[in-house]
């Protein structure tokens, strides 16, 4: 993990200030690049919700830092010292959600929103401290892995439920956190990461998957089938 300077938002490694914009460029990129299988002007736009001029014109200045690289014309990457940045970001952020849900009872529907805020308020030491008090939790309540504090991190995105077949019993692992009211939902139904539920039935022409969970028959559409990710129990 790549070491802070004193004053929060410069690394003596980076002559770019690490403001909340950069810190937001560097998450999306690591974002797009593992849940999407790589990042562009475009898709970054789409994510950070501005013009894909503005996001050209920051990729200028992460560049010369090595902080990112460019693969053509419209592709972006992160390099090796961006990735440390990003993973530190990525850990705080999951710490975060971690820490709301546990110590405080925020719904899990709520968390990645305010984790969105907080991850570029609080310091080091007090991250920390929060991953000692949580007990040094490995993944957040969503199922993500968090980063370790020494940077080791695998980040891995396992079978959709869409694509489990019927007679199948699949165990969550992780879920997408970014639909707030699907979380809610899904929470309502007890789809969480460590459940198992047991694939009963695909609906013709598009029609819902039908599960069990704790002995009770739902049925899910593919939007919600799609954000939920496990292996076979």
């Amino acid at each position: 993990m790549l070491v802070e300077s004193r004053s929060r938002g410069h690394h003596s490694c980076c002559s770019v200030v690490h403001t909340e914009t950069v810190e937001d460029y560097l998450k999306a990129i690591f974002e797009l690049a593992t849940r999407s299988g790589g990042a562009t002007t475009s898709t970054l736009a789409g994510r950070l919700g501005v013009a894909a001029p503005t996001v050209s014109a920051m990729l200028k200045r992460l560049v010369p830092d090595d902080l990112v690289t460019r693969q053509g014309v419209h592709r972006v990457a992160l390099t090796e010292h961006g990735m440390g940045h990003a993973l530190a970001i990525v850990r705080r952020h999951r710490l975060i959600e971690e820490f709301l849900v546990k110590a405080l009872d925020v719904p899990w529907e709520d968390v990645h929103a305010e984790a969105e805020v907080l991850e570029h308020a609080i310091s080091d030491r007090l991250l920390e401290r929060i991953d000692a008090f949580l007990g040094h939790p490995t993944h957040d309540p969503h199922g993500d892995p968090i980063p370790s504090s020494d940077g080791a991190h695998v980040e891995r995105w396992t079978t959709p439920l869409s694509q489990a077949a019927p007679g199948e019993t699949f165990r969550v692992e992780r879920v997408r956190d970014r639909d707030r009211e699907a979380l809610r939902y899904l929470g309502e139904l007890g789809v969480r990461p460590g459940v198992v539920l047991d694939v009963v039935e695909q609906a013709p022409f598009g029609g819902p998957l039908w599960v069990t969970i704790g002995g009770r028959r739902h049925a899910m559409g593919s939007e919600l089938t799609e954000i939920v990710f496990g292996m076979p129990a």
